[in-house]
């Protein structure tokens, strides 16, 4: 999977920002990678503190850009730009105040083009490195919410499963009149089509389930519905894909029981992408795949931002970083 992506950046050279620049692991990564030489770290922090973390830590990060943001010389420019994109939420003070930290400066660099991707959450919450994005980069055109991915890895074997990480549950969104703006279905249906979209990127040929306790009318109920309806909605929106559901997982990843259960689908008994109907089931589903079935999990891979920020686990090392760097800069 790697050495494809790897081939991405090299042939598309690419900057990728660090929110943390003096954590260990984020210096570990980026000594890594300008020793490879196929993607240009960016180090937000103290030049003086992220120099003397790295010299502690052996890593040769000489002639890397170092940009701190007390004392970017472009800060006023940012500010205005923030104060512009915040549309009067924020007064020049308070962006002034927020750009002084790393999430929401190294958001705003790639915002302004002086990074094409960021990388976030060594120390951040999930939280604060998707708030900026949010803020600042917003959804691309189409995207009404952002939603996650993880790519599983076992031998040649290769999966996409999402919303893991994000969406906590899908409710229709009501304007003040009580209209349903956004119905729960909708969102739900484009994460899957985000999700497939992930999936190709990372040379999987999606074939995307929607996952319920039901297949094919078997249960009933709300929770039920919200698949079913989200399913008809992601055929329409990517007529392309293979999309089908509602169904259960052992109807999704076995050809006997998917072909007994919902005849005639092209996805039952062969899926790879897996949608889950929120984000407990998702969450416990991909840490059972890494913990019992042998997978690495790669991710959370956020979706529908207009530039590719993606958050680490605050528990991450160097590894997870240096893979999670590549991943993120091959989505430009």
């Amino acid at each position: 999977m790697f050495e494809n992506l790897v081939e991405i950046l090299k042939a598309n050279p690419r900057k990728i920002v660090y929110t943390e620049g003096s954590d260990a692991r984020i210096l570990e990564s980026a000594a890594r990678l300008k020793k490879d030489g196929f993607l240009t770290p960016v180090l937000v922090g103290n030049v003086e503190e992220v120099k003397a973390a790295a010299a502690k830590g052996g890593f040769d990060i000489e002639g890397l850009e170092i940009l701190d943001p007390l004392t970017y010389p472009g800060m006023d420019e940012m500010v205005d730009t923030m104060v512009e994109l915040r549309k009067g939420k924020m007064s020049a003070e308070d962006c002034r105040a927020a750009l002084s930290k790393g999430n929401y400066f190294g958001t705003m660099l790639v915002k302004m083009g002086k990074a094409d991707a960021l990388l976030g959450g060594a120390t951040y919450s999930t939280a604060d490195t998707v708030r900026p994005a949010l803020q600042l980069v917003k959804t691309k055109k189409g995207a009404n919410l952002v939603s996650s991915c993880f790519i599983m890895v076992r031998g040649e074997e290769m999966l996409a499963m999402g919303d893991c990480a994000i969406n906590i549950s899908y409710e229709d969104k009501l304007d003040k009149e009580g209209n349903v703006t956004l119905s729960a279905a909708a969102q739900l249906a484009e994460v899957a089509v985000e999700t497939a979209k992930t999936a190709k990127v990372f040379g999987i040929d999606p074939k995307v389930a929607m996952l319920s306790y039901s297949t094919k009318g078997s249960g009933k109920g709300p929770a039920v519905d919200l698949v079913r309806n989200a399913t008809a909605i992601a055929k329409e929106m990517a007529p392309d894909v293979a999309i089908d559901g509602e169904m259960q997982f052992d109807a999704a990843v076995s050809p006997v029981v998917g072909q007994l259960k919902f005849p005639g689908s092209k996805v039952a008994g062969y899926a790879n992408t897996f949608i889950f109907p929120e984000i407990q089931s998702g969450n416990i589903g991909y840490k059972i795949a890494q913990r019992l079935g042998g997978f690495a999990a790669y991710g959370p891979i956020l979706q529908g931002l207009n530039a590719p920020i993606n958050d680490l686990s605050r528990g991450c090392d160097a590894e997870e970083v240096y893979q999670m760097s590549i991943i993120t800069a091959a989505l430009v």
